[in-house]
């Protein structure tokens, strides 16, 4: 199954939006040629290493090629040119304004390659007056309002412990990327399409929540800890031996959570009378909860929970999910020889969709495009 056999990417990409898109596309089957300068792209100097080896860089370039290119180069450039003759997509994470000064931005490349869908990805778009500040996640999540609502209740905002920004920023690229080409397809006619991906607007659109209190002029949402902003109890509780999570959205659930607590009088306290109730009073419900969950152990709390139909869980760090049983059966992790690599989430007909081959030693396929030019 690989449903993107057949359609030939350039990759100008860096470190981690860009190759994240263009490794998702690589595992459904694309031809992914990345181009980068003799320097080569900065994941490949990220710790840690093995056997030499970037393993930052070669999770997120896996099944690509290799070709090095100077593109302030007129030579290297019309090399370039030739790669575009056959592509049908570009990739590239730039700062606005560079591709111009190369003469590969979208409108001179269009000019001459009309079929080309050119993705551009960047910390704030190609327009507004921040395209071109310069930008990393932190500084996208830091505008974003993000992490002005993560952290411990009444503390100070905090980054989500993974670059969210440049991951989202590179799930959107590879959506418009598949979209845009089945809409070239569909019509007919084989016309490109510039598609401009901003890991702020991506950031900004993710928050569902967040934009529902202040589109409705609710307060501004803030810090609050693990607690859920509009229902309860919807939080990290403590048992004897650490903290259990507990999700619970409406009426039906809580009158399991409170058949579980063997505390029926839950059900009839004004204050938690619905889901609306229960937020405003959530401290004086979560201390109900916490008299319980006191008694019994993480596992215990989930095993009642979980027979009961209670969403709850144990908070699980990577190595704990990674070697679960249920990673193994879901295969969260493939055997790439050396080391092992995170699959793409989706299954096809029952399968992962995956490119199995290794990320490419650099320039590794320079000879290949001088042969093909040659020819």
């Amino acid at each position: 199954m690989k449903p993107l056999e057949g359609v030939t990417i350039l990759d100008l990409s860096r470190v981690l939006a860009g190759p994240y898109c263009t490794a998702m596309l690589a595992d459904l089957g694309a031809d992914v040629i990345k181009v980068e300068s003799g320097h080569g792209d900065d994941s490949r100097h990220i710790a840690p290493y093995v056997q030499g080896e970037s393993l930052y860089f070669s999770m997120l370039n896996r099944g690509k090629k290799s070709v090095c290119l100077d593109l302030k180069d007129a030579t290297d450039r019309e090399r370039f040119f030739t790669l575009c003759e056959e592509a049908d997509v570009l990739v590239e994470n730039f700062r606005p304004g560079v591709t111009e000064r190369l003469g590969i931005d979208e409108k001179s490349l269009g000019e001459r390659f009309p079929s080309l869908i050119y993705c551009s990805i960047s910390g704030f778009g190609q327009t507004g007056s921040m395209r071109s500040k310069p930008a990393y996640d932190i500084i996208a999540q830091a505008l974003s309002g993000l992490m002005a609502a993560t952290g411990p209740e009444g503390g100070h905002p905090t980054r989500i412990g993974e670059s969210l920004g440049d991951v989202c920023a590179g799930m959107f690229a590879s959506w418009s990327i598949c979209a845009a080409l089945f809409a070239r397809e569909r019509d007919g006619e084989r016309l490109g399409c510039h598609l401009d991906v901003s890991m702020l607007d991506c950031l900004f659109a993710m928050q569902v929540t967040n934009l529902a209190q202040f589109i409705a002029g609710g307060p501004t949402p803030a810090p609050i800890g693990n607690r859920h902003p509009l229902s309860a109890p919807f939080d990290s509780f403590e048992a004897s031996d650490g903290q259990v999570i507990i999700a619970v959205i409406n009426n039906p659930l809580f009158a399991r959570l409170a058949e579980c607590m063997e505390a029926p009088e839950l059900l009839t306290d004004p204050r938690f009378a619905n889901d609306e109730q229960r937020c405003i009073h959530q401290a004086a419900l979560k201390a109900e909860i916490e008299r319980w969950t006191r008694h019994y152990s993480v596992k215990d709390v989930c095993s009642r929970l979980d027979e009961a139909g209670v969403p709850a869980s144990p908070i699980w760090d990577i190595a704990q999910l990674a070697e679960s049983q249920h990673a193994e059966d879901r295969q969260l992790l493939l055997d790439m020889g050396q080391w092992k690599s995170p699959a793409q989430p989706v299954f096809f007909n029952g399968q992962r969709v995956v490119c199995h081959r290794p990320a490419p030693t650099l320039g590794q396929h320079t000879v290949d495009l001088d042969q093909e030019i040659d020819a």
